[in-house]
Order: C-alpha cells, then sequence, then structure tokens
C-alpha cells in the first residue's frame, strides 16, 4: 500500500495543486525552503569527487542549446509568442529537484547534478542577451544578469555546499539523510502541489477568450517539446549508458525560473508553455516512476 501511494505521489500533488490553486498565494513562500531541504537530502549521496564536467554533460548542452534554437526559427514565421513560450521551455536548465527523480529511477544523481550546475551556468551568462534579443525588455545587461543569478544560483549551489558540510562535520545525520532519500521524494511532492497550483491561478487570472488559439498551441506544444527532449536526453544519455541522467537532465525543466523568464523578457502569454510544462514534465515522471516500480517487482507486475 506504501507503494502504491508513492507511486501516484506526484499525480496526486498535481491534482490537488489545481484543485485548490485559490489558495497557493498563501503557500508560494515555502517553495525555496522545500527545494533547498529536498536537495540537500539528494544530494548527501553524491561524493565531491564525482562532480566532474565531461563529455556527457558537454553533449547535453549541446543537444539543448541546438533544439532550443531550432524551435525558436521554425516557429518564429507562424506566432512570435508560440515560439517565444516554445523556446524558453527548452532553453532554461534542469530543475533543481530532477536528481531526485534520476535517484528514485537509478540514474546517477552525480550526472544530472554536475549537468544541472553547467546549464544553469551557462544560461545566467547568455540568457540576458538571448532574451533581449528575442524578447522586449528596458532591464540593463547587469541587471538581469544579477537578477537571474540571485534567483536560481543560491538553491543550486547552497544546497551541494551544505551536503559537503554536514558530510565532513556531522557525519553521522549526514549518513542518515543518505539513507533515508524517501524524505526528499515527499518535500517535492509538496513542493510539486504548490508549484503546480501557482501555476494554474496564474492562467485563470489572465485568460483572455481572444488569445485561445495561442494558449491551446502553447499548452499542446509544451508537451510536444517535453516528450522531444526527455527522448533526446535519453538518446544522449545511452551513449555514457545512463539514459535515465540523459533523460531528466533535458526533460525536467526549472519552470518556476521559465515562467518568469517569460513575463521578464517576452509577451506574458508566452508564460502559458511552461506553466503547461509543469504538468506535461511530472506526468512522464510520474509513468516513469510507475513503471520503474512495476519492473522490479517483477515481471508479472511490469504487465
Amino acid at each position: 500500500m506504501r507503494q502504491r501511494i508513492k507511486d501516484w505521489m506526484l499525480p496526486i500533488a498535481m491534482l490537488g495543486g489545481a484543485v485548490f490553486y485559490k489558495w497557493m498565494g498563501h503557500l508560494t513562500f515555502l517553495s525555496p525552503f522545500l527545494i533547498f531541504m529536498m536537495l540537500t537530502v539528494t544530494y548527501c549521496r553524491i561524493e565531491p569527487r564525482e562532480l566532474r564536467i565531461g563529455h556527457f554533460q558537454a553533449m547535453l548542452l549541446c543537444a539543448q542549446m541546438a533544439f532550443a534554437a531550432t524551435v525558436l526559427l521554425a516557429l518564429m514565421p507562424f506566432s512570435h509568442t508560440v515560439a517565444t513560450g516554445l523556446f524558453i521551455c527548452v532553453f532554461v536548465p534542469t530543475a533543481t529537484a530532477a536528481p531526485v527523480i534520476t535517484g528514485m529511477l537509478g540514474g546517477r544523481i552525480s550526472h544530472v547534478a554536475t549537468y544541472s550546475l553547467l546549464c544553469n551556468l551557462f544560461v545566467a551568462v547568455t540568457g540576458p542577451v538571448i532574451l533581449a534579443a528575442i524578447g522586449d525588455t528596458h532591464m540593463s545587461f547587469a541587471a538581469s544578469f544579477y537578477r537571474i543569478c540571485s534567483g536560481v544560483l543560491p538553491l543550486l549551489i547552497m544546497p551541494i555546499v551544505t551536503a559537503f558540510v554536514l558530510r565532513y562535520t556531522f557525519r553521522r545525520f549526514h549518513d542518515f539523510l543518505a539513507t533515508n532519500q524517501s524524505l526528499s521524494f515527499y518535500m517535492w511532492a509538496v513542493a510539486l502541489f504548490i508549484v503546480v497550483g501557482s501555476s494554474v491561478s496564474f492562467i485563470i487570472r489572465n485568460f483572455d477568450p481572444a488569445h485561445l488559439p495561442e494558449i491551446i498551441a502553447l499548452a499542446i506544444g509544451a508537451g510536444l517539446v517535453c516528450f522531444a527532449q526527455f527522448a533526446l536526453g535519453r538518446k544522449v544519455g545511452a551513449r555514457f549508458a545512463d539514459k535515465v541522467a540523459g533523460g531528466q537532465s533535458l526533460g525536467q525543466k526549472n519552470t518556476v525560473l521559465a515562467i518568469w523568464l517569460a513575463l521578464a523578457y517576452l509577451n506574458p502569454l508566452a508564460s502559458v508553455a511552461p506553466a503547461a510544462y509543469v504538468a506535461w514534465h511530472n506526468t512522464v515522471n510520474s509513468w516513469q516512476l510507475i513503471r520503474h516500480h512495476a519492473k522490479q517487482n517483477g515481471p508479472h507486475h511490469a504487465k
């Protein structure tokens, strides 16, 4: 029974967030704290010597940026809003929670954690220039660079630092966290509940019937690029015997950052795409977890 509840925890969290979206404004402040604690628990499983940038991360970054450029250039002649909305779903870095799902699916957490670091740094440096070129903003490069860095890097770097400090100062507590990884999963479920609720709230507040065709295109397009990124990541990961880490690195996105970037630099309507992406990539995660646990339970359950 406990495993069944765990298998369905992500869809339950998404459904709950959608139903109780009106109250998410009171809980949004909890998200950074939940993400910080969740990642600290996850990173306690990583050996410091495993965090090395190699060919795996380099190939993933090239694949991600090439796909982002392809989506933008292919759709720009048809709709600037749809093109930029779907572009931002590909361009943004890996979700800070991706190592959690990677660990549960049997992938190498260090691969995803290292790629997340690399991708966030790349987006922080190039994002202001690229988004200023395709969007509409009066913000200076220094100001935009600072806002992106201040919003992303602390949540990414501090959990790693904390985990390593615990390793060398409070080893018993560190080992407790390392051997109780289910804690990070339940924290992620609560964070997902809040993020989905906030996204639904945003879409409802900004709904306009005149934009319905674009909203539909953005929502469906987000699903298509989501599936494409998981598939592309798994293809790259297969070359390094780690399909799971590859798929999660490209497919699971920092949608909170994506929504903010769309609002700050693009047509606000473009933010519907990353808002929809929240549901798409977590639906894929839920399906993967259920399938993974079914395989672990034997051929009878896998059927």
